[in-house]
């Protein structure tokens, strides 16, 4: 069994969802009392989101290629950031160590290419859904990627970070955001990314008729495939 790299910390639900999610794939997988070799650091989100709103982006960079540094010292074999909004650097942390990183839009690509969909929405952070970095590896997948109208994302990132990475699920907050997804629908997506761990929290396939990719969930059961390759 190989070992998972996890840098975490962004925030302390999402790394929460990563070890509880690997622990529970390993065991379902092998039985018993099986459990994934992991290596973990997190960072001080307080830190990352203050250096996000300033756009110290090389900083943050920095700051994760240091962590997954660690991690690898620690023997990982192949490192995961528990993160969507983050990957934004993740090239800077690639090119920090000497393992392979399981980069998320890579991972939900295949999935969704898997599923036959080629048009899909993407939901999760500002960055994420303003900026390019996410898109343009969704893109290089031969991926078509819809996000939501600009009005909507002040809301869906107060969501996340005044109220998910707190651990606060609110029926209201669903609802809306279920109401954004039907809009992407009518918009031509044939399924919808939930393109932040915490989103997994008030989303679930449930509640919207449009397919859902769970992000963190496909993540989870790559690295899995990976460590027991």
């Amino acid at each position: 069994m190989k070992t998972i790299g996890l840098v975490g910390g962004m925030s302390w639900e999402s790394s929460a969802a990563y070890y509880r999610d690997l622990n529970l794939g390993m065991r379902e997988r092998l039985g018993g009392l099986a459990s994934p070799r992991l290596a973990m650091t997190t960072v001080d989100f307080a830190e990352i989101t203050h250096l996000e709103d300033d756009e110290r982006w090389d900083q943050i960079g920095t700051l994760l290629a240091e962590a997954a540094r660690g991690v690898e010292r620690a023997g990982a074999d192949f490192l995961l950031l528990c993160t969507t909004t983050f990957h934004k650097v993740a090239d800077q942390v690639e090119d920090a160590v000497d393992v392979p990183v399981l980069h998320l839009a890579d991972v939900v690509a295949a999935a969704v290419r898997a599923s036959g969909i080629e048009t899909v929405g993407l939901i999760g952070t500002k960055v994420a859904m303003s900026e390019s970095f996410f898109v343009d590896r969704l893109a290089g997948h031969g991926l078509s990627v819809i996000v939501p109208d600009e009005s909507h994302h002040d809301f869906l990132n107060d969501a996340i970070y005044e109220e998910l990475v707190h651990g606060v699920v609110l029926p209201r907050t669903r609802s809306r955001v279920v109401s954004i997804i039907e809009e992407l629908w009518d918009a031509g997506a044939g399924g919808v990314l939930l393109g932040c761990t915490e989103l997994e929290l008030l989303v679930k396939q449930a509640d919207v008729e449009l397919p859902v990719f769970p992000c963190t969930t496909l993540h989870v059961q790559a690295a899995l495939d990976a460590a027991l390759a």
